[in-house]
């Protein structure tokens, strides 16, 4: 059906105009089908900053996603639930809650890097957390991926990311992770935190889920960052099969892929930066 899409950028790592504050981290807001939904809050007050500034009111937020549990996407939610001053349904995979880490190379002790706060303390500013592994349909056209498929040979999760058990830590695998899709009459929407099980794996799901081929937009983080160069064109040569119209790429995507993307997707390639106001209809 017809229908207006608007996705504002509260929070990224660059900000696109001087009144703005950048912060490592994402904070997105998406606006379709009748509901006002907010993918992760970013890394401390960006999101909250920004979006007065922006002229947004966060009380008109309906419902959060978090695309994962790790700090820099989770750390703006005590300041985004003060603001919106009311109930809220967030929804996510049980894992956010999972002690999370990172082992830095060259560093011999783990970083703290999960959830900065206590579930009782955001319950308390009015969380309500839902969480489930398989997907969410927050309306008839919006739905979160739930648990990504790892269905290539290519993208994987980074081997210094850490969970702690009983046990001490083994390796994260970022169950967690995941993103939300807007069916539209266009392609699908699909917008990233951070795609640690991989962007071209996250937009099979999305397809996968909806019975959609067609990806009109994809907006986020594609953790490209320390991506080998092979990865990075196979993503471009799945990419370029999806019939993409708009590809804005935030936060974990890196330099060096983003310059590669920005050179085989021309006008259809932007940075999507704190700031950024994108329309799709």
């Amino acid at each position: 059906k017809d229908m207006d899409i608007k996705i504002t950028t509260l929070s990224e790592n660059t900000a696109s105009r001087m009144e703005l504050l950048a912060e490592w981290g994402l904070s997105i807001l998406v606006e379709a089908d009748g509901q006002r939904v907010l993918l992760d809050c970013g890394q401390s007050t960006s999101a909250v900053y920004n979006a007065a500034d922006m002229g947004i009111d966060l009380s008109t937020i309906d419902k959060i996603v978090l695309s994962h549990g790790y700090s820099d996407h989770t750390g703006g939610l005590r300041e985004v639930l003060k603001a919106m001053r009311k109930q809220t349904e967030i929804i996510a995979h049980p894992d956010i809650w999972q002690p999370k880490y990172v082992k830095r190379p060259g560093e011999d002790t783990y970083r703290y890097i999960g959830i900065p706060f206590q579930r009782e303390e955001l319950e308390d500013l009015g969380a309500s957390f839902r969480l489930e592994t398989g997907p969410v349909w927050l309306s008839e056209n919006i739905v979160t991926t739930g648990e990504i498929a790892m269905q290539n040979d290519y993208e994987h999760i980074d081997a210094n990311l850490y969970a702690r058990g009983k046990d001490g830590f083994a390796p994260d695998a970022l169950a967690d992770d995941m993103a939300l899709v807007v069916k539209t009459d266009l392609g699908l929407v699909v917008i990233a935190g951070c795609a640690h099980r991989g962007i071209v794996n996250t937009l099979h799901q999305a397809q996968n889920l909806t019975g959609m081929e067609l990806v009109h937009t994809v907006i986020g983080g594609t953790h490209l960052i320390r991506a080998p160069e092979e990865q990075i064109e196979l993503t471009i040569a799945e990419l370029s099969e999806m019939g993409l119209q708009r590809l804005g790429v935030s936060h974990c995507t890196g330099f060096r892929a983003s310059v590669r993307l920005a050179e085989e997707f021309g006008n259809v390639f932007f940075i999507n930066n704190a700031g950024t106001r994108l329309t799709v209809d």
